[in-house]
């Protein structure tokens, strides 16, 4: 990539709320442990993320809070940016939005929503994109955010995803995983995640420095025994079919601290993504690795 390599940031993706006491000592370690971002999901099943973020916010100084990502069908882009606002206001100012088009069935199935078809997931994730955006910088639309611009998020991995991310997102998140009819996700290669990077790109022209990107990991492991992680992953014989095959995939980082650090700088440098997020449990593995990475940045 030319030009200066952007800094690095972390997101780390939190699933699990219990009670306020322990939802609000786990975001203050978040922030302790050197993460820039707590984020939450979106799903059937799972807390509310809105809730769990409000509380975040009471708890935290610097942290800020995004959604990761939410389903747009699962809601109203005019009640949508109303609870952003609510809650960039009760953060100060630290409230990251992102948006997705949904990819499980059964949880469409399970709020009585039409699954549809991918073109169609797209074109309403595109509409809410556009309308939630307008009410966010509409002044007239109250409450107000703090932020004079909500950075938006959008991920996914598909063309036409990808287009709507490049042309409208200040984030582009990259799922590297492919989605079968049903909402089933299948891995990425290492190849085929780049070229999925290359497309995202080229859709945004002039706009890529202007794009901050984003990669979710799935694995992250500090060992030097690379088969037992294979041989204890679900779906790893199927996303790679042999040990060395599935430590090269971009969503898995496994190795010493050194060598993890080392790979990603090496990913920025060959993709432009400088935001690394990882799921709630590896919050404690990868945290040894923010600082090598933070003094790659000195």
């Amino acid at each position: 990539m030319s030009g200066a390599p952007r800094p690095f940031r972390f997101g780390v993706n939190m699933f699990t709320v219990d009670d306020a006491a322990s939802w609000t000592s786990r975001a203050r370690h978040v922030e302790d442990l050197g993460y820039d971002v707590l984020l939450f999901p979106d799903h059937l099943g799972a807390p509310s993320p809105w809730p769990a973020l409000a509380v975040a916010a009471t708890a935290t100084q610097r942290l800020r809070l995004g959604t990761f990502v939410l389903n747009a069908a699962f809601t109203n882009p005019a009640l949508l940016a109303r609870d952003v606002a609510t809650v960039d206001r009760l953060s100060g100012g630290r409230v990251e939005l992102g948006l997705g088009t949904g990819y499980a069935k059964n949880e469409f199935e399970a709020a009585g929503i039409d699954f549809g078809t991918p073109g169609r997931r797209v074109d309403h994730l595109s509409s809410t994109v556009r309308k939630v955006a307008s009410a966010l910088d509409d002044p007239g639309v109250e409450p107000r955010p703090v932020q004079a611009r909500v950075p938006l998020m959008v991920a996914g991995n598909g063309d036409r995803v990808l287009r709507v991310a490049a042309d409208h997102a200040d984030i582009v998140a990259f799922t590297a995983a492919r989605t079968s009819r049903d909402g089933e996700l299948r891995l990425l290669t290492a190849d085929d995640f780049e070229s999925r990077v290359a497309f995202a790109r080229r859709a945004a022209g002039e706009r890529v420095p202007d794009i901050e990107w984003n990669l979710l990991v799935q694995v992250v492991a500090v060992t030097d025994d690379p088969e037992s992680v294979f041989e204890r992953t679900p779906g790893a014989t199927e996303a790679a079919g042999s040990a060395e095959a599935f430590a090269e995939l971009p969503t898995v980082l496994v190795g010493s601290t050194a060598e993890i650090a080392e790979r990603l700088v090496g990913l920025r440098a060959r993709t432009g993504i400088s935001y690394i997020s990882v799921h709630e449990p590896a919050l404690e593995e990868f945290a040894p690795i923010i600082p090598l990475l933070r003094a790659a940045d000195a």
